[in-house]
């Protein structure tokens, strides 16, 4: 039961990630990084401490009570990681929701999901999961069967992308004759969506990091509510940390792009619906913050960093390929290069089954 409520709460982490890049597609008039830096406040900035002190009470003092080791490392992590994220949100530009998420996240699930465990081969520490007892387990070679599946999903899609530009650049307009308006670049999107994939398991590396925070805060509520298992929100107090470092990353990237693009009117120009555009960043933004509000729900049933990490990033995958295909994103290709997109997502699927099933076995 507890697998089986882990990996729905993956799922719920999962869908509101690969869906939080949509409500930027009703912002109009502004820049790029107008959009990206207004919806990241509330991601970095606003949402995690408000959710912290929703559910960890003195969650302040567990911060300031950590090690001066702990709160610089964690940050630095969430440092990279706002690197990646910011790259991410070039990436989906440029490859679109379903390609650009999947390239990224795939990266990003294989890195954030085995380093880790390498490193706790070598440093043992109770609760971890080393990458030996991965290889000499069923429930690990089950889960390590899930990445490797999730891999060939995730090649199928970039072979998908690859098709779909090669019929772009052969036809100018669709099939009524309509042109084709893209930012579609496979060559840029792909680097930074490379850069995006290797900084974004940062994020997890920054979980690590601060985990004696998490712990802390695990304790305190495990010590007042005996006998009721692991604190499910134990997790939000480490975001915080990690988030500081991603906001200090996009924030001064944002406000270069705005100086030098002279984009600083976006925020007040009356010229543009101001109120819906606040209002869908701030959505995106808060949407963007609850994918790890759940993973930590899910993380404290399934207790392994690296199957929790491969569902989570996994159910990404999913949910923002499903949004491609919905978006009609794949509007004026084949039917093969369609039928190679959705034989991605099901393989996709079928490794979640497989992940899902170790941490049964487990």
């Amino acid at each position: 039961m507890q697998a089986i409520l882990g990996v729905i709460f993956h799922f719920i982490g999962g869908f509101a990630s690969g869906s939080f890049y949509i409500p930027y597609k009703k912002v109009k008039g502004w820049a790029w990084e107008s959009y990206w830096i207004v919806g990241g406040i509330f991601s970095w900035l606003i949402v995690p401490p408000l959710a912290a002190y929703l559910t960890i009470p003195g969650f302040k003092d567990i911060i300031s009570g950590a090690g001066g080791d702990v709160l610089i490392y964690t940050y630095l992590f969430g440092v990279l990681w706002g690197i990646g994220g910011l790259t991410y949100g070039l990436g989906v530009r440029y490859l679109g929701v379903a390609l650009g998420s999947s390239i990224i996240l795939g990266l990003c699930m294989v890195f954030g999901a085995l380093i880790p465990s390498v490193y706790y081969h070598f440093f043992p520490r109770e609760g971890k999961t080393g990458f030996g007892e991965l290889i000499h387990s069923d429930w690990g070679l089950t889960v390590l069967c899930g990445l490797a599946v999730c891999i060939i999903g995730i090649v199928l899609c970039g072979k998908a992308g690859m098709m779909k530009e090669k019929e772009l650049k052969t036809s100018g307009s669709d099939a009524h004759a309509i042109e084709l308006k893209t930012e579609y670049k496979f060559g840029l999107g792909l680097l930074v969506s490379v850069i995006s994939g290797v900084l974004s398991a940062c994020f997890n590396f920054g979980i690590e990091s601060g985990k004696s925070m998490a712990n802390t805060a695990n304790e305190l509520w495990k010590t007042a509510n005996p006998g009721q298992g692991e604190f499910l929100f134990q997790n939000n107090v480490t975001y915080v940390v990690i988030l500081w470092g991603g906001l200090t990353t996009n924030l001064l990237w944002c406000m270069f792009l705005n100086k030098k693009n002279k984009t600083f009117g976006d925020y007040t120009n009356k010229k543009t619906p101001l109120t819906a555009n606040y209002l869908f960043s701030a959505l995106a933004g808060t949407t963007w913050f609850l994918q790890f509000f759940f993973y930590g729900m899910g993380e404290s049933k399934l207790g392994n960093g690296a199957s929790s990490w491969i569902l989570h990033m996994a159910f990404i995958i999913l949910v923002a390929n499903t949004w491609g295909v919905l978006l009609n994103e794949w509007k004026g290709a084949s039917a093969k290069t369609k039928r190679m997109i959705i034989l991605g997502i099901l393989v996709i699927i079928v490794s979640v089954l497989i992940v899902g099933y170790g941490n049964a076995l487990k």
